[in-house]
């Protein structure tokens, strides 16, 4: 199943890093935060991504391009004339990673069905490129799985300026409203689940992902929502960055899951 991630934005709250990557780029603990959701994925063996990139895309294309490189004991040997690389170990997760240049203006939803082609016709996973968290991914799809909608996202308790989400009691989301002005407690995260005929709700590069495709789908009953009680951050301001570093290097960082 494949992973898509989204990569593609300005990342303006962030510029003072932004300006010279893209928001995703921007590294915890000397690793790009990408590769770290990438590694919770990765955790589970989910290991097929598509990077939805934008803002800067190159930079993304060239860090995957020397990533075995970059992860690899090397000998270069250039005696008696010779010029030979001598690959003697690798440490290079087994990933295979589509980077698509979706656009430099193109929105959310837009992203997402640029990449069309590359979903197959198949179940996908979807997620933000700037949040971390200790999710479990296979719970989440089987509880995608078992209620049959089109759509799952994960949702998290926290109050903040995201995405907020009404819920039935069966776990149906009843209404989404992005950003809304009276504030919220259940917000989305990301980490969401779903269907091919998911698209079908999103029209073209101006779609807001999370505007009109989730809360039609939402309103059509096939929005359901997944909560996550762990660990959940998200990387938009300096300050956020600072915090998730230090608990990278403090070796108190929930999201890594792997070893």
């Amino acid at each position: 199943m494949k992973v898509l991630i989204l990569a593609g934005g300005y990342g303006t709250r962030i510029s003072e890093e932004s300006i010279f990557k893209p928001k995703p780029m921007v590294e915890l603990g000397g690793m790009p935060i990408l590769w770290h959701i990438m590694k919770i994925y990765g955790h589970y063996g989910f290991n097929e991504f598509v990077i939805l990139a934008g803002y800067k895309q190159h930079v993304i294309k060239e860090y995957f391009a020397d990533y075995f490189l970059h992860t690899s004991d090397i000998t270069y040997d250039f005696t008696g004339g010779k010029n030979e690389m001598i690959v003697h170990s690798n440490h290079a997760e087994p990933w295979k990673v589509t980077v698509v240049d979706t656009g430099l203006d193109t929105m959310t939803g837009g992203r997402v069905k640029r990449v069309k082609d590359y979903i197959g016709g198949e179940t996908f996973m979807l997620t933000y490129g700037d949040g971390v968290a200790d999710i479990n991914i296979p719970e989440l799809l089987e509880f995608h799985r078992n209620h049959g909608g089109l759509v799952t996202m994960s949702t998290y308790s926290a109050g903040q300026r995201f995405g907020v989400i009404s819920l039935a009691e069966d776990g149906h989301v009843t209404s989404f409203d992005e950003k809304p002005k009276d504030g919220g407690d259940v917000i989305n995260i990301g980490f969401m689940v779903c269907e091919p005929e998911f698209l079908n709700y999103i029209e073209g590069d101006e779609t807001v992902l999370e505007k009109d495709p989730l809360q039609n789908a939402a309103a059509d009953g096939q929005l359901m929502a997944y909560e996550h009680k762990g660990f959940w951050r998200c990387m938009d301001t300096v300050r956020e960055k600072q915090m998730l570093e230090k608990m990278w290097s403090k070796g108190q960082a929930p999201w890594k899951i792997w070893e």
